[in-house]
């Protein structure tokens, strides 16, 4: 047993360097470069400037991270708005020539303006932070990595600088580097290198609120020696000096694995309460280690709204939310329609989606654990559809599979399918030309055609290349 680890021996032992937060960028012009914010609107993401790799290691991590950094946000806004312009303009070209019609360089319905985020810094309200060799080559640093893997040049970059960083989270992983530079156990940046201590997810509120979860690889430890680590990370964060961070919940997980879900390795709540709570439009949310929830609540409500509006002519009915998470977007729509299902993979997520409704006094939501591909096709002939189908998707970034986009498809219930995208210009292009496509494009679609009909670009990513994409099909 290694007694020594315990706090109050090693604060005797080393002694706790202090953390500072300084900034190498303190503009969105860098202070080196003597650059104005360079406008760049004709490519999908920008490039790097000409002398990249003569910029600060903090500049180079925030083009990076955040490549648009350099732009105002009012320039970010139109950069977006005419990428999604042009992906929309590819995604009409590939649907003429699927159905063999002529093409024109133009949108045959309409994009509306991009929504804005009503924050654009700060915003995130979660964080996952590596640990690998910094920039003083310590292999106990926690931040950003620059470089890639196969070609050895990973850094690893302190993120404080960050623009949509909030101040909690770098203030949590400054004290988990601290605390693994304390601890005897080497990182594990290797799985076949062994080491233990690996990445810290930490999530806020808007209350402040603030869960942390760290990753830890067992190696060939005892559970009794882990258990001695463990009882150490708790108490550096509520006795030590990580007791500043003021956390509400602290998690840990032993995975042996890049990501294990819950079932795989059961989350482990070491200190605090096991669930954070966020409001969005007067509803409440519970959110548990693993639970998926939009990075930027304010961004969220107005995803949500925007929805809202654009199922507006739908109200009543049911409403079928596929790929549901915790079931934010199912509840946020109850008022308007009479019953909501909601399909969700992660068995855990559909625990909280569930909760999330009680909790609401929501009482016309269901939802359903399983893939949408088994789920849904088997539900769908059973479906009563008085008053009307819906259907809101909002897949990841590798789109629907092509059985639940065939479900969808072939029921003839649903005339509008409002689509969601983080990724429009990726798979779920491919799930576009699946929904519009005529019936002999594809095996076994048998129903009839949707058409695009609205498009609305919503930011909920400042600083980055990426938004939202909400696009409705009607038939």
């Amino acid at each position: 047993m290694r007694l020594h680890l315990t706090w109050p021996l090693l604060k005797q032992i080393v002694t706790v360097p202090k953390i500072c937060f300084s900034y190498s960028i303190t503009s969105r012009c860098a202070v080196n470069t003597g650059c104005k914010p360079v406008k760049r609107r004709n490519e999908r993401k920008p490039k790097l400037p000409a002398d990249w790799h003569t910029l600060s290691w903090e500049e180079r991590l925030a083009d990076t991270v955040t490549p648009l950094w350099r732009m105002s946000y009012e320039e970010q806004l139109q950069w977006k708005q005419e990428q999604q312009h042009k992906i929309l303009l590819e995604m009409t070209k590939q649907l003429a020539q699927d159905s063999m019609d002529p093409f024109s360089n133009d949108l045959r319905f309409p994009l509306l303006p991009i929504v804005a985020s009503p924050v654009s810094d700060g915003y995130r309200n979660k964080s996952t932070f590596s640990v690998n060799k910094g920039v003083d080559g310590n292999p106990k640093t926690v931040g950003f990595y620059i470089g890639n893997g196969k070609a050895g040049n990973i850094v690893c970059v302190h993120g404080d600088h960050l623009l949509n960083m909030p101040s909690k989270h770098s203030m949590v992983a400054r004290y988990y580097e601290d605390f693994i530079r304390l601890s005897p156990l080497r990182p594990c940046i290797l799985f076949h290198d062994g080491g233990h201590w690996r990445e810290i997810t930490i999530r806020t509120n808007s209350a402040g609120h603030t869960m942390a979860i760290v990753y830890f690889h067992p190696q060939n430890l005892r559970p009794e020696e882990i258990g001695i680590h463990k009882a150490t990370l708790v108490e550096y964060f509520t006795q030590g000096p990580g007791a500043v961070c003021q956390l509400d919940s602290l998690y840990f997980q032993e995975s042996t694995m890049t990501r294990c879900s819950n079932e795989q390795s059961p989350y482990q709540l070491l200190y605090g309460q096991p669930h954070i709570f966020e409001e969005v439009l007067g509803f409440k949310f519970r959110i548990s280690a693993d639970s998926f929830f939009q990075v930027n609540r304010g961004a969220a409500e107005a995803l949500y709204k925007t929805v809202a509006e654009l199922n507006r002519a739908c109200v009543g009915g049911t409403l079928l939310d596929v790929c549901c998470g915790t079931g934010a977007i199912g509840i946020s729509l109850s008022p308007q329609m009479e019953r909501v299902i909601g399909i969700e993979l992660i068995e855990q997520a559909v625990k909280d989606a569930k909760c999330n409704a009680a909790l609401n006094r929501v009482h016309n939501c269901e939802f359903l654990s399983g893939k949408a591909e088994v789920v849904l096709p088997d539900m769908m002939p059973t479906l009563n559809c008085d008053g009307g189908l819906t259907a809101v998707v909002n897949p990841s970034r590798a789109g629907l599979h092509y059985r639940v986009v065939r479900a969808l498809r072939n029921h003839p219930a649903i005339r509008r399918l409002v689509y969601i995208s983080c990724k429009p210009d990726g798979e779920a292009m491919r799930n576009f030309r699946e929904l519009c496509c005529g019936s002999g494009f594809k095996r076994k679609i048998t129903g009839e055609a949707f058409k695009p009909t609205v498009a609305v670009p919503v930011d909920l990513f400042p600083h980055t290349p990426h938004c939202e994409l909400v696009l409705v099909f009607e038939r």
